[in-house]
């Protein structure tokens, strides 16, 4: 029997070498590169593959069956309900929610007829059930298996034929065909591939629970995204309750989608108006506060944009945001200097997305702008005024996208005023909402501070 070959993988990203060496050449990690047998011969066999060349015209389109998971936050994550043969890997933070969601979707499942299987490698089935019990996720055909070892869980899946499954988690699973530890790899990508093409082959829906490094990103090679179907990833502030689930890639819907829960002592929660939410306890006539009108995929919300300007500092300036990132506020601050003639050179400013939201799109700039010049002078922005608009350089407003949705959403939640890009403003009138349209940063400033 021919003897098997071995190999060098980082595992930080997945590079092979032939020999070993104290730094990564690909990432330039250090003491990453880990000694790996590969089989001469793979375990695994390519079953249900058609292999005939045709024409596109002559294959019919593959109409992947739906099922709701009975959340519709998740629902509207996965694009409509969970796609019976896809493969989503969930990632978060230690504790952010993870298996508590999870366990209530495939519940879910169970209550409407769909046999499901938790598949547990970091609990027995004891403290899984436990934790069944304490969300109310008892069903008839909710399954739960405690195995980490590949082979008996495809056994499993012969045997039970579920149509959801979840692995939780696959950095615990472990395939015999190969000699490296669980969770390296070699181990993760032969675990997700195996896992993808039994899911592909047999027609369930499967969730493969991920772990993330201490920077946020998903444990593992960058290959496990592109095997998967969808990615998602659950994101929470700690000392908040409230947790977003966004879309980071998905093959059968939109890829912006974010589902917004709050985490109770009963499991998660889901949130259908998260505005009203996020602006329930906004203080009145507080300088520094500005509503913003954000979109995330198909869903527009409102948030709270709050900004708090110190006096001189001592030394270098603090310059601090949650919520958003660093670099935006860093060119906000800048253009207000240079354009606006804001003096906010060796002053504190701290900024704040209230409720724990994470924004990343263009629309928050003008909010930014308008809540850091709001506390810098003291002066509040009306308190029913909402703002969106992305800011350039030259001190220009520009248009976003979904504006008439952004606009509708602030007219449902009550606002009376909306201070958007020209663009937006050039519209049909909106009822009892006037939209002032501005087309430079100093015109925005006007509408908002007089």
């Amino acid at each position: 029997m021919a003897k098997a070959s071995s190999h060098f993988t980082c595992q930080a990203c997945g590079a092979v070498a032939a020999r070993w060496v104290g730094r990564c050449t690909s990432c330039q990690t250090w003491d990453s590169l880990v000694e790996e047998v590969t089989p001469t011969k793979t375990a695994r066999a390519v079953a249900g593959r058609v292999s005939a060349v045709r024409p596109v015209s002559a294959i019919g389109a593959d109409q992947s069956a739906r099922v709701s998971t009975g959340i519709a936050e998740l629902d509207r994550v996965l694009g409509g309900g969970v796609v019976l043969g896809g493969v989503t890997l969930v990632g978060g933070d230690p504790g952010v929610g993870k298996s508590t969601l999870l366990m209530q979707a495939l519940a879910g499942l169970a209550r409407a007829g769909h046999r499901s299987l938790y598949i547990s490698g970091e609990e027995s089935a004891g403290q899984t059930a436990a934790r069944a019990r304490r969300l109310g996720a008892v069903a008839d055909e909710l399954l739960v298996l405690a195995e980490n070892d590949l082979d008996a869980i495809e056994a499993a899946l012969t045997d039970v034929k579920p149509a959801a499954i979840v692995v939780d988690s696959v950095q615990t699973m472990r395939a015999a065909s190969l000699d490296s530890a669980a969770g390296t790899v070699s181990q993760l990508r032969e675990v997700t591939a195996r896992m993808v093409e039994r899911s592909k082959r047999d027609g369930f829906a499967t969730f493969l629970v991920g772990h993330v490094t201490k920077d946020g990103a998903l444990a593992g090679p960058k290959v496990l995204e592109h095997l998967v179907d969808t990615v998602l990833a659950f994101e929470g502030e700690r000392g908040h309750s409230f947790r977003s689930l966004r879309t980071q890639k998905n093959r059968f819907g939109s890829a912006t989608e974010v589902g917004v829960f709050e985490m109770t002592a009963d499991g998660m929660r889901e949130v259908p108006n998260p505005s009203a939410l996020f602006l329930a306890e906004r203080p009145r006539g507080a300088a520094g506060s500005v509503i913003a009108a954000t979109n995330e995929g198909t869903r527009s919300m409102l948030v709270e944009v709050q900004a708090l300007v110190g006096s001189l500092a001592a030394g270098s300036a603090r310059r601090t945001a949650n919520g958003v990132d660093a670099g935006r506020l860093a060119m906000i601050l800048a253009v207000l200097e240079r354009k606006s003639g804001l003096m906010l050179a060796g002053l504190d400013v701290f900024l704040n997305v209230a409720g724990g939201m994470h924004v990343d799109e263009p629309a928050i700039d003008l909010p930014i702008a308008l809540a850091i010049a709001s506390s810098l002078q003291n002066r509040a922005v009306p308190f029913d005024t909402v703002a969106f608009g992305e800011v350039g350089l030259t001190g220009e407003v520009r248009g976003v996208g979904r504006a008439d949705a952004r606009l509708s959403e602030a007219a449902a939640m009550g606002i009376r005023r909306a201070i958007a890009p020209m663009r937006a403003a050039d519209g049909a009138a909106r009822g009892a909402l006037e939209v002032i349209g501005v087309r430079t940063l100093d015109d925005a400033l006007a509408a908002a501070l007089g």
